[in-house]
């Protein structure tokens, strides 16, 4: 591959996650694509095991198109994404994924689009006409499909396939969009519609989807939850952090734990109330972690070792978390001689912020 200019006009950011295979062939589909045009090539890689960053810094070595990004502690397309383009000075920035599966030939025509018209930015689409969804099974079509609907609450726009994963904008649009970014998930395209202070001007041209040839996909069934996620934060996020939603309704899942807990060691085992209460508490409190630990903090998950002394911190948090808790209530109500009830409430929110707001520090140390 021919060397470049000191300037790119172009920036291709691909985030990877073990995809060594896939690493030289889309750099020769990309050079090929984008003859006479002066890209680089930036791979921000989620900490993958497989061998994707020697394979980047192999072929980086001799191309100095080829850029590299190693995360550590934190995972998430969407936000690997915005590194990478914070990480460049191209005045366009495209996004394609490292499967090989978008269609690589598109981007001269993007990028030509962008310079000749009056656009913020090009989106490849499989729902317009010419595009199509190719090997891709019946029921992620159908997935992929309620996923858009759902888009239309947050969108100002009308996008055929908002959740493409594959466009081209504009440095500026990008800009003046990145601020108000949740980069959450993996839809960072939805992301820079619902969050551009400004209407984005945008073209869809038309590709069919391929077939992955290599490594696995990394749609798992937790993803929904980071999409229903990314639309909250964009209707309340201004008003409530999304973190601390997704934080309290496992929390308030936790209660029923508890409950459950306590109903079964008195029937199960005929233990009394107040020790039954205790192994209940501890029972919720390891789930409530478990699931934090999977759903609220899905982008820095614990994982090995860790798990262990993040579960001990975060009881630890949750007990100091329950002192605040009837503390709170207990000013409350004899400062204000509200009902008891309201008190308490007032009580658990209090408790509800602490445990999030220490939890955060002291178990999820880079959460934001």
């Amino acid at each position: 591959m021919p060397r470049s200019p000191a300037v790119a006009a172009l920036a291709v950011i691909i985030p990877t996650l073990n995809e060594r295979e896939n690493v030289g062939p889309l750099l020769e589909r990309i050079d090929a694509a984008l003859a006479g045009t002066a890209w680089e090539a930036i791979f921000v890689d989620d900490d993958s095991t497989d061998g994707t960053r020697d394979a980047v810094r192999e072929i980086g070595l001799r191309d100095p198109r080829v850029r590299l990004i190693h995360r550590i502690g934190r995972r998430g397309l969407s936000s690997a994404c915005i590194e990478g383009a914070l990480a460049s000075a191209a005045p366009f920035l495209a996004v394609i994924d490292a499967d090989l599966q978008h269609d690589e030939r598109l981007l001269p025509q993007m990028l030509r689009l962008l310079q000749t018209e009056q656009l913020d930015i090009v989106v490849g689409s499989r729902h317009v006409a010419g595009g199509g969804f190719g090997g891709l099974s019946e029921q992620r079509q159908r997935i992929s499909n309620v996923a858009t609907r759902l888009s239309r609450y947050i969108l100002r726009a009308d996008l055929g396939d908002p959740m493409s994963g594959f466009f081209m904008i504009r440095r500026d649009a990008f800009e003046r969009a990145v601020r108000h970014l949740s980069g959450i998930g993996f839809k960072i395209l939805m992301d820079l519609f619902a969050s551009s202070p400004e209407p984005l001007r945008f073209k869809e041209l038309p590709y069919e989807f391929r077939n992955r040839i290599h490594g696995e996909s990394k749609l798992d069934t937790l993803v929904a939850w980071e999409y229903v996620m990314l639309i909250a934060d964009k209707m309340v996020g201004h008003l409530v952090p999304v973190r601390f939603l997704s934080f309290a309704l496992v929390g308030g899942l936790g209660v029923f734990v508890q409950l459950a807990a306590l109903a079964a060691l008195q029937r199960a085992f005929d233990i009394s109330f107040k020790p039954a209460q205790a192994a209940a508490i501890v029972v919720a409190m390891v789930v409530n972690f478990l699931l934090n630990n999977l759903l609220t903090y899905r982008d820095l998950r614990l994982r090995g070792w860790k798990i262990v002394t993040g579960l001990v911190s975060f009881c630890l948090v949750c007990s100091l978390g329950a002192v605040a808790n009837w503390g709170a209530a207990a000013l409350i109500y004899d400062e204000l001689r509200i009902p008891s009830w309201l008190a308490s409430a007032a009580g658990a929110v209090v408790g509800a912020v602490w445990n999030f707001a220490l939890s955060g520090i002291a178990t999820w140390r880079k959460a934001n």
